[in-house]
Parts: structure tokens; C-alpha cells; sequence
């Protein structure tokens, strides 16, 4: 007769990155201190959610013995706004994920790894009832959708938990979420879950976590050697009698992304305890089924796994810090600033949103997700929207790390900023109410100042979304034909012919044409005199201010129609091929294209120079030494009348504007 295994060990990563979208595009745009890769998500993606899909485990001899999905043998929960963005720009590994939960369902008689998440990543015990609500609603609606299920358990961002966030969570049907363990008191036996019971009457399961070998794994020694973790979960003695649960929880980045080949430390770890028959690899869903929670907790609240004040890190000046010596004290500013948009923000939703729906803030739970159906009146639509940023700008990495002026708390401005724009007749009060409070948040970088000079700096976008659309398609369509009507993050674009152009916001609806006309600048520039219907004047829109995707494909035809003019047919072959080298080719064929002799320009030869320098200076390799050298000299020979026409060529190659002066002498 086969005996059960009774010591069980769950695993869970908890996946998330902060959104990174522009509001007003729904794009995110590039981000230097991700490289070489594009952005964050995606630099994270190909570390960190890639590798643990198809983790390496090695043979003997060092070599790859087999390659798993760590993700059909964890827990785990990935953000929604996550998943989001996984689902348009990494949708392989979008859909591994899927598969590993699937798979795990059948593997646990039902009981899948993948549990559910608050939409956005709100630290919960600081958000009203009705915000917990929706959140917690939001999260389990995605879950579904995605998942193909229900979800039992919820994890709470930063584990941060009071009273009222699980009687919300209970309320909506979950049956567990995971818990350090300083959150609860007794600590359970054995490692099993403890039974809350609010003041409500509701009842949640709570699984506290192994805390010291939590730590070890995310900054200490088991993460990089499988044989001292494993020796780690064979240290603690079964009890006298009933299982043992051995549960460890950590940020899912800590596998590739924080730790370099952590997933194969994972991997390892996995196939080690599936080989033990003493052990019953699960999720805390398939063991809650076998064991109920029965040993009553009371909870240390509010609470959270990363600050050692509760929930203090995201509204004060704690001392939780990433870097020692930085000040916090803008964060009590910056909270109470956005709270108080975002009762404004409400009321005003709350208001309008009864000539539009039956129930206000049951259409948001409704339509917050996904957008408002499109035969709804467009300020119904704008409403929705309105809130949804209203939530987003309340996501805990704004207050996080260290200072004010950091990536994350400029993105739940500009949240901010969005919701201000759909607030109409409103938004100039919240702006200057918003401004005047963010002045009393300082960043501890001088230079950057205070909120209020943030927002004008780094939050406030220059030009109008729809603006930039409409040009980058113009320009995109002019130089590429064929482009008649497609996505541009948040907008459909089309022409409608007379070069016109038509925006339509997918979200709100919100619809606007413009006149266009492209025109060839120079160098490698494109730009787009736009005037909106009904609009006095145009206005111009340089190639820089296009959405990135279109800046790119406009530079990448330019690009093309000045490696014809600049490279010779075998140079273009051998380019091909990889038998040359693209800066030293490109160098030589500048010191070419000068002339030797003055009677030897022509219109066709400085254009096909010009294409040269503008190469150079697209890819940012410095002006070749012999190609000035001659230019100088060809300037020196030549008579004014030639020489006239050259002299914005010779700021180029790096000259002086009286080099070439008639007075200037050799």
C-alpha cells in the first residue's frame, strides 16, 4: 500500500512590473536605463518570465539533461496590468504561462498554481472600501478571463493587509491569500493556514510563509546552490503526527532577473523535491482542499511584507529606503496630493456618471477593464476612463523607492494628469489644486525640485496625443504606401483621402481630423504641418515628436534612400553578406564622396554627400579625419561662388563659421 507523502512544499513567485505605459498613448515608450533592451517589461521579460517558462537543468557532464516549466510546479500570481502587456508584446510566453496553469489543474485534480491579484497594485488597507472592492473585483474578472477559471486564493500586493481588505476579499469569494509571518498571531502549527473570521462574520484562509528561508532565497545563499535549499526543507523535523507544509514566497524576478540563472537554481530544486517520495509537491489551493483552515489568527494590521512600520512606506518618511541617506519626506505630500484628487475626481464621475448609468460605480466594475461599450455616449466613455486612471495612480511603486523624481512616481503622475484631462470643465482647478500640494513634495535630487516643478518637466506632455498620431501616420503613410488604417497604441488611425487624417481613441472614442502635409527637412528629417477640423492655424510636428514606432519606420525608409546614394553597388553586397563593416565602410565612403577637385561638384554630388554625413550622424559615429582634411582643402581651392552654398555643409563636418570667411587665410 502506497503511503501519502506528508510533508508538502509550495512554492510561490510573485510576478509584477510597474506599468509603464504613456496614459495618453498606451504605449510604452523607450527607456535608456533598460539596455540594451528596449524597455524594462521587456528586459525583465527575456531575464526573468522567459527563462522560468524553459528552464535549463544540466547533466553530470554539464550539459542541458532537460528543460522544464517551473511554473506547472509553483504557485505563483502574475500582475494583471503584467499580463497585459505580455499579451500584445511577449504572447509566447504569454500563453506558456496559460499552459502552466492548465496543466497544473490536471496535475492537482483541479486545483490550478496560478491564483488572482488586486488589479492594480494598490496597497490595500490604504484604499477606501469601495476602491478595495473594485480592485479585488477587477483582479478576479481578469483572472477569469485569462485563466479560464475562478480563482481560490488573492495575493495582496506587498502582502500589505487589515481587517477590511479580507472581509472584501471574502466577500467576493476568495478563499486564501499568503502572509509573512510577523502579520499573524499564533503562527499555526506545521506550517498550515490559519482561519480569520472578520468582524463581518466572513471567514479567509491565511498561509504564512517561511519567512528566514524566504530571505535566503531572495538575498541570501539557497538561490545560488539547489543542494543547500533542498538540505534547507529537509532541516525541519516532521511533526508527531498530520503533514507538514513548507512554504516559501518571494518576487517571481528573483528567478533570472534578480538573481542571474535563478531559475535554474529553482528547476533544480523542483526536480530534486519530485524525486523525494516524501514529498508532495503542490499549490496552496490543492492543499487547503485536504486541509481546511481550522486554527483561529488574529492579524498584526495593517501590515506588509517589505516595511517594517506596516503600511508607512507608501505615506511617510519611515525609513524603509533602497539607498541609506535619502530623505522620504515627500511621500506624505505626494499621497496626500493624489488623495485628494482622487476624491475630487470621484465626486465628479459620481456626479456625471448618473446621466449616463443606472448605477455609477457598478458600471466602473463593470466596464473599468475592458472599456465602455462603444454605443455609449463619449463623455460616458471619458467618465470610465477617468476612473480607471483615478485607480492606476494609486500603484505602490510610486512611493516605493527612493526619491520623488524616480521612474515609477513621475508614471503615477502622469496617471494624474490623464485623469485631469478627462475631468472637462474641471481641469484647470484640479491642476492648479493638484500643482500647489505636489509643491510641498522635494526630491532629493536639487536640480529636479519639487513635485510642482516635476510636473511641468517630466509629467505634462509637450504636444497632444492625437497630434502625434496623426502626424506619424501621415509621415508613415507618405513614405510607406499602403498604410490606409491600423493601431497606434490607444487610437485607430485612417486616411480619409485629400490628405486627411482621422484619430479615434479606442477607449473613449473621442474623434478627431486633421489636414496634413509631409515635407522633407533636412538631413534625416520628416515633418508634418497638421491643422486640426476647425482649428485656426497648423501647427508643425518635427520627425522626433512622432510615437516611436512610426519615428522609426520613417527613419528606417530615409535610412534605406541614403545607403543607395552613399555606398557603391559591391559595398552594399558586401554589407549583405557581413564581409564588411558597417561604421568603417560607411567612413571610407564619406572621405570619397568628397570631392578632389572643385570643378567636380555638383547638385548630385552634395546630395549624395550630404546622405553621407547624414548616416553619420543617425548612428552617431564621429566625422572621418581624412574626409575633413579634404573638405578643407576642397574649400580652400574653390572660388566664392562655389564655396557660398558649402558653408552649412562645413558646420557639419565640424568647421567654424569664418573658416571659410573670405579674409580666412590657409
Amino acid at each position: 500500500m502506497t503511503v501519502a507523502p506528508r510533508r508538502s512544499v509550495v512554492i510561490h513567485a510573485h510576478f509584477y512590473q510597474p506599468p509603464r505605459e504613456n496614459p495618453w498613448l498606451d504605449l510604452v515608450e523607450a527607456e535608456p536605463n533598460a539596455a540594451p533592451f528596449h524597455d524594462w517589461n521587456e528586459r525583465i521579460e527575456q531575464e526573468c518570465y522567459r527563462p522560468v517558462l524553459a528552464a535549463r537543468i544540466p547533466g553530470a557532464d554539464g550539459a542541458i539533461r532537460s528543460i522544464v516549466n517551473t511554473l506547472e510546479s509553483i504557485s505563483f500570481n502574475v500582475g494583471p496590468t503584467l499580463l497585459e502587456w505580455m499579451e500584445h508584446e511577449a504572447p509566447e510566453t504569454y500563453r506558456g504561462i496559460l499552459a502552466a496553469d492548465r496543466s497544473s489543474v490536471v496535475r492537482h485534480k483541479g486545483h490550478g498554481n496560478a491564483i488572482a491579484m488586486p488589479y492594480h497594485h494598490t496597497i490595500m488597507p490604504l484604499a477606501s472600501r469601495r476602491e478595495k472592492a473594485t480592485e479585488i473585483r477587477w483582479g478576479l474578472t481578469d483572472f477569469r478571463r485569462r485563466f479560464g477559471r475562478d480563482a481560490t486564493g488573492m495575493w495582496l500586493p506587498e502582502t500589505a493587509v487589515d481587517e477590511d481588505t479580507l472581509d472584501a476579499m471574502a466577500e467576493a469569494g476568495v478563499a486564501f491569500t499568503i502572509v509573512a509571518p510577523h502579520q499573524i498571531r499564533p503562527l499555526p502549527k506545521a506550517g498550515h493556514p490559519g482561519r480569520y473570521r472578520t468582524s463581518t462574520g466572513r471567514t479567509i484562509g491565511l498561509f504564512p510563509y517561511d519567512g528566514a528561508m524566504a530571505h535566503d532565497v531572495a538575498f541570501g545563499p539557497l538561490i545560488k546552490s539547489a543542494p543547500l535549499w533542498l538540505a534547507r526543507f529537509a532541516a525541519t523535523s516532521l511533526p508527531p503526527s498530520g503533514p507538514l507544509l513548507q512554504a516559501v514566497a518571494t518576487d517571481g524576478e528573483t528567478f533570472g532577473h534578480h538573481h542571474t540563472f535563478g531559475e535554474m537554481a529553482l528547476a533544480a530544486v523542483l526536480a530534486g523535491l519530485h524525486d523525494n517520495p516524501g514529498v508532495r509537491v503542490e499549490n496552496f489551493a490543492s492543499y487547503l482542499a485536504r486541509h481546511p483552515a481550522t486554527e483561529a489568527v488574529t492579524l498584526v494590521a495593517p501590515s506588509s511584507w517589505s516595511c517594517a512600520h506596516g503600511v508607512e512606506r507608501w505615506r511617510a518618511d519611515c525609513g524603509c529606503r533602497m539607498t541609506a541617506g535619502t530623505s522620504q519626506a515627500w511621500r506624505g505630500p505626494l499621497r496626500a496630493a493624489l488623495e485628494w484628487l482622487a476624491e475630487e475626481l470621484h465626486a465628479i464621475y459620481g456626479t456625471e456618471g448618473e446621466s449616463y448609468f443606472a448605477d455609477p460605480w457598478a458600471a466602473r466594475t463593470t466596464y473599468g477593464i475592458v472599456g465602455a461599450p462603444s454605443d455609449l455616449d463619449e463623455r460616458a466613455r471619458e467618465l470610465i476612463e477617468l476612473e480607471r486612471n483615478a485607480l492606476r495612480m494609486f500603484t505602490s511603486c510610486g512611493w516605493f523607492f527612493d526619491d520623488l523624481a524616480g521612474i515609477e512616481t513621475i508614471q503615477i503622475l502622469k496617471y494624474a494628469a490623464r485623469a485631469i484631462d478627462l475631468a472637462g470643465s474641471h481641469r484647470g482647478r484640479l491642476e492648479t489644486g493638484l500643482t500647489t500640494r505636489l509643491a510641498r513634495a522635494r526630491s532629493n535630487d536639487p536640480s529636479a525640485g519639487s513635485g510642482a516643478d516635476l510636473w511641468q518637466k517630466a509629467v505634462r506632455p509637450r504636444w497632444p496625443a492625437d497630434i502625434r498620431v496623426a502626424a506619424g501616420f501621415a509621415a508613415t503613410a507618405a513614405l510607406r504606401p499602403g498604410h490606409s488604417r491600423h493601431l497606434i497604441g490607444g487610437y485607430l488611425v485612417g486616411a480619409l483621402g485629400d490628405n486627411m487624417v482621422q484619430t479615434q481613441h479606442r477607449r473613449t472614442g473621442h474623434t478627431e481630423r486633421f489636414a496634413t502635409q509631409v515635407r522633407r527637412t533636412s538631413g534625416f528629417g520628416v515633418a508634418v504641418d497638421l491643422t486640426r477640423s476647425q482649428a485656426p492655424s497648423p501647427v508643425t510636428v518635427d520627425l522626433e515628436v512622432f510615437p516611436e514606432r512610426e519615428r522609426l519606420l520613417v527613419r528606417e525608409v530615409l535610412r534605406r534612400e541614403a545607403l543607395r546614394e552613399v555606398f557603391r553597388p559591391e559595398e552594399l553586397v558586401g554589407l549583405a553578406h557581413g564581409s564588411a563593416e558597417y561604421a568603417s565602410t560607411l567612413r571610407h565612403a564619406v572621405v570619397r564622396l568628397v570631392p578632389d577637385r572643385p570643378e567636380d561638384l555638383s547638385a548630385v554630388a552634395i546630395a549624395r554627400l550630404r546622405h553621407g554625413l547624414d548616416l553619420l550622424a543617425l548612428d552617431q559615429l564621429s566625422i572621418p579625419f581624412n574626409a575633413q582634411t579634404k573638405f578643407y582643402r576642397l574649400m580652400q581651392g574653390a572660388d566664392r561662388e562655389i564655396r557660398t552654398p558649402l558653408l552649412n555643409l562645413a558646420l557639419r563636418f565640424g568647421f567654424s563659421r569664418d573658416a571659410f570667411e573670405p579674409t580666412s587665410k590657409p
